[in-house]
């Protein structure tokens, strides 16, 4: 992991002062096409270039359960993961149709799914058969967070090689609001309450108990918030793990992030509390409805693209907001300049 930290440099700021200067050429007003205007630039600065390509995208999702589902803080079954994972394997999940609407590169990796998975378009890259239940004891050893991050990066670096240009991270994993919660609570120091929504659609009794064994299994680890590891390690998940270790690699590689929901947002803190550096290689592609998400957002002065309601996870609402990306790069290499189109120019008075 400290390897991929070390390869990690900081966008670009030149790149992208020369793109916000370029943009006032265009054949608009300044400033008109607003924050698809902020989009070039932060992929410019991202590439180090004028003119980026973040064509075509790659999704991968990565999946694992949760020994903290033992205490029913989930409206679905464990094996609901792995089910969803054979969904995902067949191409019949909400992921899987916008990333053909959008002709992603699509990989599922196992990461730590308690069953075990002999499914063809299934990545196998388990840690372990899921994480301990954290009430009890560590979810994981630190030595197995940082296995779960290298998953990742391998996954990235996979995509890379495959030739793609943005990366979309996703997730499957049957109590992995709890545990992202949890994390979020001990990184930000705001109240469980705070942060703990329905997740898959639990009920407000069920609810306050995910709140109650969230605060228990916080006062047994008593994780350090100035050491993200030990908090991942500690409170999350396997696939948070994974997730993190992508954004890790997505900005070693210089690739453009688009970051999801709630999920996807604790671990991109993670991952900049692990790496400060990395923030501007993320994007946000909307808008959870749980108000965790808000929280995270916050702590990373984050701004997302789309805000419509949705709460399920697996890179959905990230794949939903890439054509933005699309167009701000369509923007930059294909938009006529005043010179260009023989137009005048706003008048200087």
């Amino acid at each position: 992991m400290h390897a991929i930290v070390d390869h990690i440099q900081s966008v670009d700021l030149n790149a992208g002062e020369e793109t916000c200067r370029y943009l006032d050429t265009l054949t608009k007003p300044p400033g008109s096409l607003g924050g698809l205007e902020e989009l070039a630039i932060q992929l410019s600065a991202i590439a180090g270039e004028l003119k980026p390509n973040v064509t075509p995208p790659a999704v991968i999702v990565f999946a694992a359960d949760h020994g903290v589902a033992a205490e029913g803080v989930s409206a679905f079954p464990q094996e609901v993961t792995a089910q969803m994972v054979a969904n995902f394997a067949n191409g019949g999940a909400a992921i899987n149709v916008f990333a053909r609407q959008i002709n992603a590169f699509v990989e599922i990796v196992d990461v730590g799914v308690a069953s075990t998975l002999t499914l063809p378009g299934v990545t196998s890259a388990k840690v372990r058969h899921g994480t301990a239940n954290m009430v009890d004891e560590d979810a994981m050893h630190p030595a197995e967070a940082i296995e779960a991050i290298n998953v990742g990066v391998a996954a990235v670096e996979r995509a890379k090689r495959a030739g793609a240009k943005c990366i979309i991270v996703g997730e499957m994993g049957i109590a992995n609001t709890t545990a992202s919660s949890a994390i979020l609570a001990v990184l930000t120091g705001e109240t469980v309450a705070s942060v703990v929504g329905a997740g898959t659609g639990i009920a407000p009794q069920q609810q306050a108990h995910k709140v109650a064994v969230i605060e228990r299994a916080i006062a047994a680890r008593n994780a350090d918030p100035q050491a993200p590891l030990e908090v991942l390690a500690k409170l999350g998940g396997l696939e948070i793990a994974a997730m993190t270790g992508a954004y890790l690699a997505a900005a070693a590689q210089r690739l453009p992030a688009i970051v999801d929901g709630f999920i996807a947002t604790v671990a991109a803190l993670t991952a900049c509390r692990l790496c400060p550096a990395l923030r501007g290689y993320l994007m946000f592609g909307h808008r959870s409805q749980e108000p965790g998400h808000d929280v995270a957002l916050k702590a990373l002065e984050a701004k997302p693209l789309l805000d419509m309601g949705m709460r399920l996870g697996e890179g959905s609402g990230a794949a939903l907001a890439y054509p933005l990306l699309q167009a701000a790069a369509a923007m930059m290499a294909e938009m006529a300049t005043f010179t260009d189109a023989g137009v005048s120019d706003k008048a200087t008075l």
